[in-house]
């Protein structure tokens, strides 16, 4: 009894705060709320960028929704993301104190999650400091030797094409972050942090990271043994990995140092520089842990599925592919890679990976931001504490931007077009997040995906399957994961596109 007491009176003093902001200004468009409980029913755990977008053609370019009193606010045009996510980003850039994947499952200090302030401060200088632009050429050597060896296993086994970029996407951030090589498909590190990064993405942020125990921070005082508590139970286990997660392959490189057998890599960088400032040691460790595991939790999966997009496209249209491949071989020939100096004179090729990151949109809708104080915008209220989301789905596919958006269309970057243009037309200026969030890490993810596609095109052709009967079969795709937009396994043949292919793929996987 006084439980449903405690529940009608937090349901109370909800309505009481969304009437009193309200009074404070006019809200910004949305779907109606139901009484007491607002929008809960019109949210999804899955593909939430589609149902946000359908808001977007009903209500306009900013969409608010509540959730018991908790507002939702969806951004859904690039100029209205930079109005308020860059613009006004000292206010715009604080992250909600999510109990359920802070505090319960231990994600708290995790870039993603870490509430704006010094802390967060001090956690982006670090990834500023290993993964700017100026820092990336680096690691060109690195990304085309790995590439290398995607390449060798994609030839010695086309069939697990998934499992090779899982793979590459794991070792290339592990041994830049971590100096750690993996050497097999079952390398323990490897496999932590694919469950872990599934947990993170498919369970613990699941519709957006929003629990109930984050709209009734009250319910994590339940014991974990009565019904109803199950998310306190579920937390206990994902806090157990997450920490794992965390601590194992640091503890690994510090081990090695002490040894002096550590590969130079982003942690044995900055932990030789702490040497030097004895004062600070604890707390540079602590953010040096939690920022090496973040910079590949972020990494893998956004690597994984826009590559799987790319194969995706080119199998749908294999006239791209082959325009693209003769770009390469006029420019590179067949008897060598591309490297990186060579992008330059690959336009054509750089469309493809434009056109791949907009018609994939990797992560459509991302991780919120939380609005620090009341606001008002274009005379609108939008309320302290709501949680904002820039629909990067919707701006990818903005008809005035680019024209007949659900059309694979190269075309729209190779036409001359004046600067404003073609910078909204870039999709790295959205995909990667907004203001003083942006992901730091997207200079080396740009530059892998793209030796990855174009070295994937100078080396194999990908076609359909063809059954017993010798019909061609058509892919099925299908979107499951909560936060990026993976396909899941799909079908298709990867062949190499030459007899001199598959020696030069064999010959530079010896070498190196």
């Amino acid at each position: 009894m006084s439980s449903s007491v405690l529940l009608l009176a937090v349901i109370f003093i909800a309505v009481l705060i969304v009437r009193a902001r309200r009074r404070k200004g006019i809200l910004p468009p949305g779907p109606k709320p139901i009484p007491l409980v607002g929008n809960v029913l019109d949210l999804t755990s899955r593909e939430l960028w589609l149902r946000a977008s359908e808001w977007a053609k009903r209500y306009g370019d900013i969409v608010y929704l509540h959730v018991f009193g908790q507002g939702l606010l969806f951004l859904n045009t690039y100029e209205v993301a930079l109005d308020l996510m860059e613009r006004k980003g000292s206010i715009y850039s604080d992250k909600p104190p999510l109990v359920m994947a802070g505090e319960l499952c231990g994600c708290e200090n995790m870039v993603a999650f870490t509430r704006y302030g010094d802390k967060a401060r001090r956690q982006r200088r670090l990834m500023v400091k290993a993964l700017g632009p100026n820092a990336i050429p680096a690691y060109h050597p690195l990304l085309e030797i790995e590439t290398q060896q995607l390449l060798k296993r994609l030839a010695d086994d086309p069939k697990n094409h998934e499992t090779h970029i899982r793979r590459y996407a794991g070792t290339l951030t592990l041994l830049v972050i971590y100096g750690y090589r993996v050497t097999s498909n079952d390398d323990p590190f490897l496999n932590l942090a694919e469950e872990c990064v599934d947990l993170l993405s498919n369970d613990i942020t699941s519709g957006g990271g929003i629990w109930p125990v984050d709209i009734f921070p009250f319910l994590r005082y339940l014991p974990s043994w009565i019904p109803g508590a199950g998310f306190k139970r579920k937390a206990i286990q994902w806090k157990t990995k997450m920490e794992e997660f965390v601590d194992k392959p640091f503890e690994l490189v510090k081990s090695r140092m002490r040894e002096g057998t550590a590969t130079p890599c982003f942690c044995t960088t900055l932990l030789d520089e702490m040497l030097d400032k004895d004062e600070k040691h604890a707390e540079q460790d602590f953010d040096l842990r939690w920022t090496a595991n973040s910079m590949y939790s972020a990494s893998l999966d956004t690597t994984v599925t826009v590559v799987l997009h790319f194969i995706l496209a080119m199998l749908q249209h294999p006239e791209v592919a082959k325009k693209a491949q003769q770009e390469i071989e006029t420019v590179v020939g067949l008897d060598r890679y591309p490297t990186f100096a060579d992008r330059a004179a690959l336009p054509y090729v750089d469309a493809v990976m434009s056109e791949v990151l907009r018609w994939g949109t990797p992560v459509p809708l991302g991780l919120p931001h939380r609005l620090m104080v009341d606001d008002i915008y274009k005379g609108m209220h939008i309320p302290r504490g709501t949680l904002v989301f820039g629909n990067v789905w919707n701006m990818t596919r903005d008809p005035e931007v680019f024209p007949n958006p659900d059309i694979f269309d190269l075309e729209r970057y190779m036409e001359k077009v004046d600067d404003e243009t073609a910078h909204k037309r870039d999709p790295r200026n959205v995909i990667f997040g907004f203001g003083r969030r942006r992901c730091p890490g997207l200079h080396l993810i740009e530059s892998s995906l793209w030796i990855v596609m174009t070295s994937f095109l100078a080396t194999f052709d990908i076609k359909k399957e063809v059954d017993e009967r010798g019909d061609i079969v058509e892919p099925a795709i299908v979107f499951e994961n909560a936060v990026f937009r993976t396909p899941k396994a799909f079908p298709c043949e990867i062949e190499p596109r030459s007899a001199r292919a598959v020696t030069l793929i064999r010959e530079q996987a010896a070498s190196t």
